[in-house]
């Protein structure tokens, strides 16, 4: 590894999988995600052609062998991409960012208001446990929380919410799961990728996470922090009205079924998605 870029000294691989871990979809043209036990990470652009593509986040720790033998194993001969984009910092989108940042020698990107989380300077809120919710909540204790450094290679998104070489696509502020989350929408064909603004699996229950059950949720509640920017951050999505939506976590949703619940999480968040007690709900 490049000596000024570290994981966190709680950095380890989180032994929870998944029914698609490991399987890349194709949901739209030059748009694929490859779930990493119960994360997705997203493909945009042509993966054999050397700087014609990005990676959007980069999975569980300890997974960087596992997401290039996907990748190689569906496109075959995998070029280095444009860069890599982060939604957030989380462990579980930034577990192999390191390893795949100097192999492929290419720029991070990500929000501003993310960077404290991935120069090594503060680490995340602390998981609660005892927010409402199930067993992952209780497991939350054991995620790694401490900061990456990876200051080297990071650069901010454009203030004016473009994407460099990502012409058709534009980034959006969401936070509330964290300061600097994003999410990324390509408004010729209604695409968003979510990232974890909001999910389509109920993230509470370890068994819907195991089976990918699908179900619209508001953000992971044991790592959200700011349920007020959260809400506005799901009606921002949904006056977007997109056609299809990639999650951070779960099955991709489409059409109908997207319009209808991701409306009712818009109107009804604070019933579906806030949790009643909690570290972080007042």
């Amino acid at each position: 590894m490049d000596q000024q870029m570290h994981y966190g000294s709680d950095n380890k691989y989180i032994p929870v999988t998944s029914l698609t871990d490991g399987l890349i979809q194709t949901i739209a043209p030059e748009v694929s995600f490859l779930t990493v036990q119960v994360v997705n990470l997203c493909i945009v652009g042509n993966p054999t052609e050397a700087n014609q593509w990005f990676l959007i986040d980069a999975g569980m720790p300890k997974s960087a062998t596992r997401i290039l033998n996907a990748l190689e194993e569906h496109f075959g001969t995998i070029q280095p991409p444009k860069a890599i984009i982060l939604t957030h910092g989380h462990f579980d989108h930034v577990g192999a960012l390191i390893e795949l940042t100097e192999k492929w020698d290419v720029p991070i990107f990500a929000h501003e208001a993310e960077f404290p989380y991935l120069t090594g300077e503060t680490s995340y809120p602390e998981p609660d446990p005892t927010v409402e919710g199930g067993l992952v909540a209780k497991m939350s204790p054991l995620f790694p929380n401490e900061p990456i450094q990876v200051s080297t290679r990071l650069k901010p998104l454009p203030t004016d919410h473009s994407i460099p070489s990502m012409s058709e696509w534009r980034w959006i502020h969401t936070p509330g799961h964290s300061p600097g989350h994003i999410s990324l929408y390509r408004e010729k064909d209604g695409v968003l990728i979510a990232g974890d603004a909001f999910v389509t699996v109920k993230q509470d229950s370890l068994y819907k996470v195991l089976t990918q059950t699908k179900e619209l949720s508001g953000p992971p509640r044991y790592l959200t922090t700011d349920w007020e920017a959260a809400r506005e951050s799901v009606q921002t999505l949904e006056a977007l009205k997109p056609t299809m939506a990639i999650t951070g976590h779960g099955l991709p949703m489409y059409g109908v079924d997207l319009e209808t619940n991701l409306n009712k999480l818009a109107n009804h968040f604070d019933e579906i998605a806030k949790p009643d007690y909690g570290r972080y709900v007042h």
